[in-house]
């Protein structure tokens, strides 16, 4: 009888910049370059179909990441995208201090094999589309913003004729990303059914539901205390010896949490369970921003629920599983 040996484990970690592609392969120690373009991607996934990897990891890097990302997603391999500060943590917890593209991809190599961050498969085409849909009208918000705010401080009638100008351009403009958005969506039956379980929520709305799509994909896949710490949205300990400090958020999505945040208001007064929450919060004593971020935390654990059982939010006793699972303090 022929004895039937494992396919090894191999972890490829990507560095990404404008101009190239550094990779190493781990265990093996090869090391390769790729030119960041459809020349170089397409050469590197001829070099991973020989890999047959494990795992994937690359950094988000303002974009530069987005070609690659995709076909690696497209082509079927197991890709995931990690912050950068998690990687470089990884990295100064090791002692690696230097930072070159080379180290870079080993030390990612090293974060995929030693962490093994889970895998996503994604609708690549679809969730950049959605990004940079979204990104642009947040541009087109802040500089609405920033108009509004120079037209209050302004007498000249000149130069308010001119803000307000350019403040109907800017509504135009703003109301063609919403229309453009709501294509997008409609495009991809994924995404559709997405978006409609999440607007179930109360006090979640097109643009809050299209930022979770678009920077949260794991939404759906994860525990409840993973999600929060994912969002920022977990209270960190900040505790030395005898010393108890307060605990407070940090890191995670900055755009998710700050979305969710907005958020919080119109969900505490269209959601009893959640203002029965906030009111048991305020009669605890708790200031009026820790009931708002408590209740952020609660509206994304109830977003993750109902992505997770594919069932849109419908208020029901005590007893519905999806109640007690979103809503567990």
């Amino acid at each position: 009888m022929i004895a039937m040996t494992a396919t090894p484990e191999r972890f490829v970690g990507i560095d990404v910049s404008k101009a190239t592609l550094d990779v190493h392969v781990r265990p093996d120690g090869r090391d390769h370059q790729f030119a960041n373009d459809d020349d170089g991607i397409a050469a590197l996934l001829g070099c991973l179909k020989d890999v047959r990897p494990t795992m994937v990891v690359l950094e988000a890097t303002g974009g530069y990441e987005n070609p690659v990302l995709a076909a690696l997603s497209l082509a079927g391999l197991p890709v995931v995208l990690v912050n950068p500060k998690r990687a470089r943590d990884f990295a100064k917890g090791l002692g690696q201090l230097a930072k070159t593209d080379k180290i870079d991809a080993r030390m990612l190599a090293e974060f995929a094999d030693k962490a093994r961050p889970p895998v996503r498969p994604l609708d690549a085409a679809a969730t950049q589309k959605l990004q940079v849909l979204l990104t642009r009208r947040r541009q087109l918000v802040g500089m609405r913003t920033m108009e509004k705010n120079r037209l209050g401080t302004v007498a000249d009638r000149a130069v308010r004729r001119s803000l307000e100008a350019v403040l109907r351009t800017l509504e135009k403009e703003i109301g063609k990303a919403d229309r453009d958005l709501d294509a997008a969506i409609q495009e991809s039956p994924v995404w559709k059914t997405k978006d409609e379980l999440l607007q179930s929520l109360p006090g979640i709305g097109p643009v809050v539901s299209r930022t979770l799509l678009a920077d949260m994909p794991e939404l759906g896949t994860l525990t409840r205390e993973k999600v929060a710490v994912l969002a920022g949205l977990a209270p960190i300990a900040w505790d030395s010896g005898t010393r108890k400090g307060k605990r407070f958020i940090r890191g995670g999505r900055t755009t998710v949490r700050n979305m969710l945040y907005l958020a919080a208001h119109a969900a505490k007064q269209g959601n009893a369970l959640l203002r029965s929450f906030a009111d048991r919060l305020a009669a605890a004593g708790k200031p009026p921003k820790v009931i708002r971020i408590a209740i952020a935390r609660k509206l994304l654990i109830m977003a993750n629920a109902v992505l997770r059982d594919q069932r849109p939010w419908e208020l029901k006793p005590a007893r519905d599983e999806l109640t007690r699972s979103a809503l567990a303090l």
